[in-house]
């Protein structure tokens, strides 16, 4: 129930968002939502990862799409450097846990 109750509030703030109600509005926010994690400090092969973690990598990454769209970058090169942080993010994890295991 908490989960539908959630997921109906992010869809009506979509809908807020831009006015309007399309199939299509939250496509690609997958890859957000999984850089935000990862540059929050969680690794994508387990391990944990804070909420405070979480919500400094949603803040670097919106900060980092709105200075997109604000200069005026088109949404496919958005995504391009969306991705390519997430690389970093995880290959710096990698070093990290390689590091940490020696």
């Amino acid at each position: 129930m908490l989960s539908g109750l959630l997921a109906a509030v992010a869809g009506l703030m979509v809908t807020a968002k831009f006015s309007i109600a399309t199939p299509i509005a939250g496509a690609n926010d997958e890859l957000d939502a999984i850089a935000a994690v990862v540059i929050g400090g969680a690794s994508l092969f387990g391990g944990t990862g804070t909420m405070f973690g979480t919500l400094i990598g949603t803040l670097i990454i919106s900060i980092l799409v709105t200075g997109l769209v604000l200069l005026n970058v088109q949404p496919f090169w958005q995504q391009v450097a969306v991705g390519a942080v997430l690389i970093i993010a995880v290959i710096l994890d990698q070093l990290r846990r390689r590091l940490a295991d020696t």
